[in-house]
């Protein structure tokens, strides 16, 4: 049988085998679209549950401590990277859903170059500025060293970090989710492999952990600019652009929601982290560090699937076609409700080993961290969807319903919550203010959906 047998219109199977922005989304279609994705973003958060991992089970609860308490900054800095992809990936679908290829490489590659320089400058203010860092989120002695040597060595591999949640994004947009797949697992080996080696086998500690890290963004950061650098056959390439103010503004206005939900994140981590240093002590930040490392792969299979998802919501915008936007949102619905609910039940049920994995070594410590875990695990019923419809208005070009969204989720009800809980609960009222603010955060979404839906016409 020849080869021209598998064709049709004279394209090879693989071609057709292509999911494209412009397609018609069936359930399994959509889910083989996003899938990429969202095992991306877990590869991407895997980085520092490894870390924590090796950290608490070779160095001890002081190290995962000066982690926990440094780590929420970083994170909030490395959230310009998502900014800018979030933002620009929006735009540059719309563009390529009008069919102007020119205009959307050269959006991307303002974009990248901009990240690129953009991370340099904070990497070299991170570095000098680690000791204040350090103190003002209340890090003393032992701790305070290994939170600066940790945070400096992190800063300086910030550039690679940002381009790797930038290019996140823009391998959807590209049509090529697998690729970005690929790219995250081999960063996500790296940053096994070289625990492994550094922590475990050449027992560097939080050095090595560190520099595990910071190898693993800089393999992916640099591997897409290859990519996009050469001949390729997606949607997207680098080369010659205008610096472009105006685009670069709406971006960072459109992406403004992944940004502030990165800062937002950290700060609450912060505040959470006084809270539990006031009732609790150095175990329940450590606790709580447990949690949060559970939480990043959690979370991050709804910010997966958010990023998948956007630049088929943004094509079809672009592209004036309502009656694939409402599938689309039809079609989300029921796999966030659905998989919220295994979340639940998953986070429960794994509560004890997980512990056992982090911090078995005190029986004290694993009792606190298997109840907080048990609590909090209901706060997953909610928080897919606030997640992706931030995303959700990002895709659509409306930023400021989309920051408003994650600024209630990520700040203002978590801060509330995590003042008010405590004084009524005690110490388990931390752990139900989660469950609390993404209720609330639930209910303001649903609210934006409705009142925006004759605008954009997606119900």
């Amino acid at each position: 049988m020849s080869v021209s047998s598998f064709c049709t219109d004279n394209k090879p199977f693989g071609e057709i085998m292509r999911i494209r922005l412009s397609d018609h989304f069936t359930y399994k279609k959509l889910i083989r679209f996003v899938l990429p994705s969202v095992i991306m973003l877990i590869f991407t958060s895997i980085y520092g549950v490894i870390d924590g991992l090796f950290v608490s089970n070779f160095s001890g609860k002081a190290a995962i401590t000066a982690i926990n308490l440094i780590f929420p900054p970083i994170m909030m800095i490395g959230g310009f990277g998502f900014m800018i992809g979030a933002g620009g990936t929006a735009i540059v679908a719309r563009v390529l859903g009008e069919n102007d290829g020119q205009k959307a490489n050269s959006y991307f590659s303002m974009f990248v170059y901009f990240t690129a320089v953009g991370g340099t400058l904070i990497s070299a203010i991170g570095v000098v500025f680690a000791k204040p860092l350090a103190d003002m989120l209340g890090a003393k002695g032992e701790i305070f060293d290994l939170a600066v040597l940790y945070g400096r060595i992190l800063f300086c591999s910030m550039p690679f970090f940002m381009l790797q949640n930038l290019f996140q994004s823009f391998f959807v947009a590209a049509e090529k989710a697998k690729l970005g797949l690929t790219v995250t697992v081999i960063a996500g080996c790296t940053n096994i492999l070289l625990d492994v080696l550094f922590v475990a086998a050449l027992e560097w500690g939080l050095t090595g952990a560190a520099l595990a890290t910071a190898l693993s963004q800089f393999v992916g950061g640099v591997l897409p600019v290859f990519y996009f650098a050469r001949n390729n056959d997606s949607l997207l390439r680098l080369g010659k652009t205008n610096f472009r103010i105006k685009i670069l503004a709406e971006a960072c206005l459109n992406g403004s929601s992944e940004l502030l939900s990165n800062i937002s994140s950290s700060v609450v981590i912060i505040l959470y982290n006084f809270q539990l240093l006031r009732l609790a002590g150095d175990d329940g930040v450590a606790a709580y560090g447990v949690i949060g490392y559970v939480g990043f792969i959690f979370i991050a299979v709804f910010i997966g699937y958010s990023v998948g998802i956007a630049p088929v919501i943004g094509y079809n915008y672009g592209a004036d076609n309502r009656a694939e936007m409402k599938n689309i949102l039809g079609k989300s619905i029921l796999l966030l409700s659905l998989t919220q609910v295994a979340m639940l039940l998953l986070c429960a049920f794994l509560s004890w080993p997980i512990s056992a994995l982090f911090v078995g070594y005190d029986k004290a410590l694993m009792s606190l961290t298997v109840h907080a875990m048990r609590i909090y695990a209901f706060s997953y019923l909610f928080c897919g969807f606030s997640i992706f419809g931030s995303s959700f208005f990002t895709a659509l070009g409306n930023g400021p319903v989309s920051a408003a969204i994650s600024f209630m989720r990520t700040l203002v009800f978590q801060v509330l919550f995590v003042f008010l809980m405590p004084a009524i609960f005690g110490l388990n009222g931390i752990w139900f203010a989660m469950i609390a603010a993404e209720g609330a955060a639930f209910a303001v979404t649903v609210a934006f959906i409705l009142a925006k839906r004759k605008k954009y016409g997606y119900i």
